[in-house]
């Protein structure tokens, strides 16, 4: 296989746009990464739900923050703990990393490295930081599809990354 160069063709704060060839990607900017946050305990499940400029709408998707972009060489799992208090207000006792995972690999070169959160104690109303507006929900997995399906007659998006938890409904 001949590999053609990339080009970046623009590069921001967080996001880079390159091209190989006839194919156009993105990708995240400096190194950044992305941690997605598993939180599920007692059989209830922490999901956000909060507005997307790129879809135009809220989402609903499992809590999730960006690894480096404050601290360079930042750890995956003290950063899922940071965002997770933020954004959710549940401080987790332990993170233990899963994996690294591809979202959209035909357009986007990001992966996320999932992490489970356990030991969860509350510790603030959680929201994220100003501007975010984040809604916290916790879920029972039991009524997790039609929570999901309730979201989505409201109009909202759901992350890709939710079909880990609807997997067994899907499949029937």
């Amino acid at each position: 296989m001949v590999t053609k160069a990339v080009e970046t063709v623009w590069q921001g704060k967080f996001i880079t746009v390159r091209k190989q060839g006839t194919w156009e990607y993105v990708g995240r900017a400096r190194g950044i990464q992305a941690a997605v946050i598993l939180a599920v305990e007692a059989g209830e499940v922490l999901l956000v739900e909060q507005y997307r400029v790129p879809l135009g709408r809220n989402c609903i998707e499992l809590p999730a923050g960006l690894v480096g972009d404050e601290t360079e060489g930042e750890a995956v799992a003290t950063s899922a703990a940071r965002e997770l208090e933020e954004e959710t207000g549940y401080r987790p006792a332990k993170i233990d990393v899963i994996g690294e995972f591809c979202s959209s690999p035909g357009m986007v070169s990001e992966s996320f490295t999932l992490v489970r959160a356990t030991g969860l104690t509350k510790v603030s109303d959680g929201g994220g930081v100003p501007g975010e507006n984040i809604t916290v929900h916790r879920v029972a997995l039991a009524t997790l599809p039609e929570f999901i399906a309730a979201k989505r007659a409201e109009g909202l998006a759901v992350d890709v990354k939710l079909l880990l938890l609807l997997g067994a409904s899907i499949l029937g």
